[in-house]
């Protein structure tokens, strides 16, 4: 027992105390620093809950509404077809008829899934398998073959938001799928899916695809034209039956391979839909057609509605022509010196253009010679010149002086350089005869006289007011030309040329405006003109486009230093125009009216027949 010793009245210190064992202490601390990491992680719980709903709040600040996933906002289509009702163009945004998975043969979706997202039906929107093979393909690549993305993703994407390779961007598709997850079936999704996918060509959804490029609804697609459009949404430029027809066909191979690994179809099934995949592509020239008529059909459709227009194109003729020039040009064209061509078939009674080929390849130029160049005619304007002629009292069998002539400077002479003496006019018009022609153009009245005489019958161009008019020095178009010959064969009727036979817009027909065409020769002088203008053919500079049991009326043209060259006549109640020459008005050589523009002329009236 301690005792303290006795005071002796000075300070003493106190007895040291003995401290606790150490082991006694750690519990303790251990306490004090668990309070503290819990009261940080609480802390810290807080300030991360906080901060991704304000980073949530961030990426979601301008996501569009999820609610208006069926709203479509698009450019109002306009969808071409031929005279048959087979569509070969479309402008503006193509949009289909609505259909459901049960409106389709099961194939056509059992395609875009084995194809775009074959664990569709059973991931949560996002798949993390597809991620990885995807990332795998690539990385072995070395470049992007092929996406992750589900078809959600794709709807997420395709209806919300924009292209941008952005990390938001992709946060806020994520943030999309899962609320279409959340909100829509997977049948609704996918409904959704194909009616707003894009296909190429304007064509948003199957049934408008189906349409544009195979000519029936969706609803009635094959095997082998299911498997095509589900390979478009990868690259719907690049695998575009119109723009490549054997991508299109290769791609459409891979899709059956796809449905015949996922089950969907057996082999047998797949090699005989690939078999059966062709693609009656419309020929190249009609987009110079397609360009022309739709720029006429914008003044008749009311604004932001959809149309269907039915024009007067014959397919299988715009065809036939585009080879029958593009043979031309490849062949003697390439050694005359011939750089390129244009041709316009229409029908003399009513205007209607059958076909229509502005140049020699629109692949590599869609500038349109047929209906945008202006170039001098040459002796194919003679023509008016004789009408004028005929209404001041002359005709065919009255004798006109061909001999030299001297107007100032300038003293015109004829094609071979020789003077024939008294000749009729019929004559004269056979032989293309210059001399002549510019003494009927005096006879007449003067190049103004026959200007109106031009004018009345469709040439809208400015022409010169000289005597040189009388040899076709005034620019004109194919397209005009060819028309304004339409009154030498149908009697005296002037036509306008027309690319349109009837338009829908809004679901209703609309009523087009097509006055009477107006009588712009005297049917008597008419007669006389198709005289003179058969006998061209029969036994003159333009023998080379007879027709063998057919009456062929025309007239050749050629201009100074063979810059350019035309024929442009009718064949049984049709009117071909034919032109030839190079851009940049270099001389062709020796390429005269009578010679490639009149074999020309008769190939293609040969295709009439087909």
């Amino acid at each position: 027992m301690y005792r303290a010793p006795p005071y002796d009245g000075h300070p003493h210190p106190a007895p040291p105390v003995p401290e606790p064992p150490l082991a006694a202490g750690k519990p303790r601390r251990r306490r004090r620093l668990g309070w503290r990491l819990l009261r940080l992680c609480l802390i810290g719980g807080v300030w991360g809950i906080l901060g991704s709903g304000g980073l949530l709040l961030w990426f979601a600040r301008d996501l569009p509404r999820p609610e208006s996933a069926l709203e479509a906002v698009r450019r109002p289509s306009l969808t071409l077809q031929d005279r048959t009702g087979r569509v070969f163009a479309t402008y503006g945004d193509v949009v289909g008829e609505p259909l459901r998975l049960g409106d389709l043969p099961p194939y056509l979706p059992a395609a875009a899934v084995a194809v775009e997202d074959r664990r569709f039906w059973w991931h949560p929107g996002i798949d993390p398998i597809g991620l990885v093979r995807a990332a795998w393909v690539d990385l072995r690549a070395g470049h992007v073959v092929q996406g992750g993305s589900t078809l959600t993703q794709q709807v997420a994407k395709n209806l919300f938001l924009s292209n941008a390779r952005t990390f938001r961007r992709k946060v806020q598709e994520l943030l999309l799928t899962l609320w279409l997850e959340r909100h829509f079936t997977k049948r609704e999704i996918l409904d959704i899916w194909l009616n707003r996918v894009y296909l190429g060509a304007g064509a948003w959804g199957v049934d408008a695809a189906a349409r544009v490029y195979f000519g029936v609804s969706a609803r009635h697609v094959t095997l082998w034209q299911a498997a095509v459009l589900a390979g478009l949404p990868r690259a719907p430029s690049r695998f575009s039956p119109r723009t490549d027809p054997d991508a299109a066909a290769a791609r459409a191979r891979e899709v059956l391979a796809a449905m015949v690994q996922t089950g969907a179809i057996t082999a047998a099934q797949a090699a005989q839909a690939s078999a059966r995949i062709t693609f009656p592509s419309p020929p190249q020239g009609a987009g110079w057609f397609a360009d022309w008529a739709a720029q006429d059909a914008e003044a008749i459709v009311p604004e932001n509605a959809d149309a269907t227009v039915r024009t007067t194109l014959d397919l299988r003729l715009q065809g036939a022509v585009e080879a029958r020039l593009g043979a031309m040009l490849d062949g003697p064209g390439t050694r005359l010196h011939v750089g390129e061509g244009a041709v316009v078939v229409l029908d003399a009674a009513t205007g209607a253009v059958r076909a229509l080929v502005g140049g020699r390849d629109r692949r590599d130029s869609t500038y349109n010679r047929a209906v945008l160049a202006r170039r001098q005619p040459g002796s194919a304007f003679k023509p008016f010149v004789w009408l004028a002629a005929l209404e001041h009292g002359v005709r065919p069998d009255d004798l006109i002086e061909d001999a030299p002539l001297h107007l100032g400077g300038w003293s015109p002479a004829n094609y071979d350089g020789r003077f024939r003496g008294p000749v009729t006019m019929e004559t004269a018009l056979a032989e293309s005869l210059n001399t002549v022609a510019v003494r009927l153009e005096q006879t007449a009245g003067g190049p103004a006289v026959v200007a109106s005489v031009a004018h009345r019958l469709g040439i809208a161009d400015r022409l010169p007011d000289n005597m040189t008019l009388a040899l076709g020095t005034g620019g004109v178009g194919v397209l005009e030309l060819t028309a304004a010959y339409a009154a030498f064969c149908n009697g005296g009727m002037r036509v306008m040329p027309t690319g349109i036979e009837s338009v829908r817009a809004g679901g209703r027909a609309l009523v087009l405006a097509r006055p009477p065409a107006p009588r712009v020769v005297a049917a008597d002088l008419d007669a006389m003109m198709l005289r003179m203008m058969t006998a061209v053919v029969a036994r003159g500079s333009g023998r080379a486009a007879a027709v063998p049991g057919r009456q062929v009326a025309g007239k050749t043209g050629t201009t100074q230093d063979f810059r350019d060259a035309w024929f442009v006549g009718c064949v049984g109640g049709t009117v071909i125009g034919v032109w030839m020459g190079n851009d940049d008005n270099a001389p062709m050589q020796g390429v005269a009216g009578g010679t490639l523009p009149a074999r020309l002329f008769r190939e293609v009236a040969l295709d009439l027949r087909g």
